[in-house]
């Protein structure tokens, strides 16, 4: 249980918004919507927390799989082609010292409606997925229903029992797992992507078989898209 009550601060409209690395995350009104769930939390090891929360907000919004997470903190719309998608959201966790513990808190940024883009409706072009494609009636209120409770039971489990009960869920949705790709890691350049370990980290492949892990949040992880065949 909680010593406290979580903290639950939603927005259909922003303009200070802030992503990670410190990217900034704007929303216009009825775009997008953005949250915050604050939370007491002391989990015995905090490994994995964001592919925790992705695999709730996954499973809460689409249960037949079409929503895929692309480590460490994305959601993107699955296209046809494996590998391959469109950023539906992302998410951002930090921790802040209270009395007694730490507070956790969850932000989540999703599109609900498409871009305002001539000649780019479905966001092929932008890299732009948003909810409406999945459900043509889903507006910001309705998305935060749906999300609130489950990614509570979500963190309430992990403090609890850690990233494993989550791991084969994320396993399904593993958007980059099989491709090449490249880091930003100093002395790893890339690898083929071989899943996550126990702890969330990020196993990569290199072309000598040997397996590396990339557990920072603050790499920068791209698929490397294959060369155009020559005519």
């Amino acid at each position: 249980g909680l010593d406290q009550p979580p903290c639950l601060l939603g927005a259909e409209h922003q303009t200070a918004g802030r992503g990670r690395m410190g990217r900034p995350w704007l929303a216009s009104r009825g775009d997008s919507l953005t949250f915050s769930l604050a939370v007491p939390y002391a989990p015995a090891d905090w490994s994995g927390l964001s592919l925790a929360v992705g695999v709730a907000l996954a499973e809460a919004l689409d249960p037949a799989g079409a929503i895929g997470l692309k480590w460490p903190n994305d959601l993107w719309l699955r296209d046809r082609q494996a590998g391959s998608g469109r950023k539906l959201g992302g998410i951002l966790i930090e921790t802040v010292a209270q009395a007694g513990g730490r507070l956790c808190i969850v932000g989540v940024g999703l599109n609900v409606r498409p871009l305002a883009h001539p000649g780019d409706a479905a966001g092929l072009e932008t890299g732009h997925a948003c909810m409406q494609e999945l459900d043509p009636q889903a507006g910001a209120p309705q998305v935060l229903h749906r999300l609130a409770g489950p990614l509570l039971g979500a963190l309430l489990r992990f403090e609890r029992e850690g990233f494993g009960p989550f791991a084969a869920a994320f396993a399904r949705r593993d958007l980059l797992h099989g491709l090449a790709v490249t880091t930003t890691q100093p002395g790893l350049a890339g690898g083929q992507a071989a899943g996550v370990d126990g702890d969330g980290a990020l196993l990569l492949r290199d072309g000598a078989g040997c397996v590396h892990r990339v557990a920072s949040g603050e790499v920068s992880i791209r698929p490397v898209r294959p060369a155009r065949e020559a005519a």
